[in-house]
């Protein structure tokens, strides 16, 4: 079961972990798609929705020993201001493979 993510550099401990391969419709070529779960706390919010504006990653995992240029497919979470003291929102997010 795969319990961390690396998105550049920065570790994430996840849960739900699904891994697939989709195919482009116009080249037919293949990329891979993961897409994962985590928490994210009050204190931490700054810095993770700043990573995540970025939208393109060095993607590690390694306990699937996999390692890929990805974009974010799609994210969503269960709280847009983790401003407030002492709050945590739980985050979805779906990374697929660039080439």
């Amino acid at each position: 079961m795969v319990q961390q993510v690396f998105l550049n550099d920065v570790s994430f401990s996840i849960t739900d972990f699904h891994e697939e391969w989709v195919n482009d419709k116009v080249t037919g070529k293949k990329f891979r798609k993961i897409s994962f779960n985590f928490k994210v706390t009050s204190e931490e919010y700054h810095d993770i929705t700043t990573l995540l504006y970025q939208m393109n990653f060095h993607v590690k995992v390694p306990e699937k020993e996999l390692e890929f240029p990805a974009t974010i497919h799609s994210y969503s979470t269960s709280i847009t201001n983790l401003y407030k003291e002492n709050q945590v929102g739980d985050f979805k997010l779906d990374l697929i493979e660039r080439l």
